[in-house]
């Protein structure tokens, strides 16, 4: 079976395997069960990879001379006899520069170590910049970022607003002005390293399934911001959709008689849940709670056949969390339990994000862990 990485990409061809691409998808292998488990014995991952020891001991030799891996000791609970070393990724051996271009008056840009944690940052006002020097300003962050860091860089990673195809060319983000703006291939040839740019909800999806708590099974990350999107991942792949424009659910209509919308129809999602919205309703009602858990069983009622449909296990809300969390999702869970069955509604999460504002960025380095290291 093929392997596919959260881009939807193969990570290894599905015919013959030439011996750099064997050694590479073992590597995969090895690096996912370490990411994934944390440290273990050459042994243990020989176990539970299905690898040979023989295999595995060169791959791990490998791996420690790249400084990839390093070799921790012993466990502290070793039985009698020779002791197992264990093995663990080496996070600050590496560092990726992760690129946040999803709010509408900033671009923001962190360093963070192969674990995920950020260990620098840095942003830049858009000040209204968009095309051509929207861009400028992407790369200038992007170098200021690479400088911040004495560590090799692995690549680079960027979460964009907009409709991104899999080249990472974004074809379409009006509030930057990009139409068929090939985001990554310019950067790389900026930079001279490796780029991976995807839509910024898929982005926060990949960065929940990472390095969040996500437990399993279909997971979607709804963005909140200055407009709506949403991240699918199911059986371990993000989904992308005809066209890369899976997740566009800001622009379903739910109120026929509501508000125009920016894309020319009236009553979008987004004209109830983007955040300048949802803050100018509550500015102009009496009763909070009740503004938030009315946008809360519009949401929920908009989900539930995609909940219903996908069998998702977890919902993420990801935004300001004053707005989100309590009489929003309250009201988003409740909706989606009544209008699916029992053994759909009854076990699904609902929770906000557990990465906060960094959750583009984590997902930005998850991006460039697939497409470097095969690892998601």
């Amino acid at each position: 079976m093929t392997q596919l990485s959260p881009l939807g990409r193969p990570l290894r061809p599905s015919g013959k395997l030439l011996q750099e691409d064997t050694r590479r998808h073992h590597r995969a292998l090895l690096l996912q069960r370490l990411f994934r488990d944390g440290p273990a014995s050459r042994a243990d991952l020989a176990r539970t990879t299905g690898l040979t020891r023989v295999t595995v001991s060169e791959l791990v030799g490998t791996m420690v001379a790249d400084g990839l891996v390093e070799e921790l000791g012993a466990p502290a609970e070793s039985r009698v006899g020779k002791p197992p070393t264990l093995v663990g990724v080496a996070a600050e051996s590496t560092h990726i520069v992760s690129l946040d271009l999803s709010a509408d008056d900033r671009l923001t840009g962190a360093v963070l170590n192969l674990a995920g944690h950020v260990v620098a940052r840095c942003e830049r006002p858009l000040a209204g910049r968009k095309g051509a020097a929207a861009t400028a300003l992407v790369h200038e962050l992007a170098d200021e970022l690479v400088a911040m860091t004495s560590r090799p860089v692995l690549g680079i990673g960027v979460g964009s607003p907009g409709v991104v195809d899999a080249l990472g060319t974004v074809l379409d983000a009006p509030n930057l002005g990009w139409h068929g703006t090939a985001l990554a291939e310019g950067l790389r040839e900026h930079t001279a390293l490796p780029v991976f740019v995807a839509n910024d909800a898929n982005t926060a999806a990949l960065g929940e399934h990472t390095f969040g708590h996500a437990q399993g099974g279909g997971l979607m990350v709804l963005r909140v911001g200055n407009g709506v999107g949403a991240g699918l991942i199911l059986e371990g792949t993000l989904l992308h959709g005809h066209r890369a424009a899976a997740g566009e659910i800001g622009h379903v209509v739910v109120d026929p008689r509501g508000e125009p919308c920016a894309c020319g129809r009236t009553g979008c999602l987004e004209t109830l849940l983007a955040v300048p919205h949802l803050r100018r309703r509550l500015a102009a009602s009496t009763s909070r709670t009740r503004v938030l858990a009315d946008t809360g069983r519009r949401l929920g009622a908009a989900l539930a056949p995609v909940v219903g449909t996908l069998n998702l296990h977890e919902l993420v809300l990801s935004g300001p969390v004053e707005l989100l969390d309590g009489p929003l999702r309250d009201a988003v869970e409740s909706t989606i339990r009544r209008r699916t069955m029992p053994v759909i509604g009854d076990e699904l999460v609902v929770r906000t994000s557990t990465l906060g504002d960094d959750v583009v960025l984590a997902g930005a380095a998850v991006l460039v862990l697939a497409g470097e290291l095969g690892v998601s």
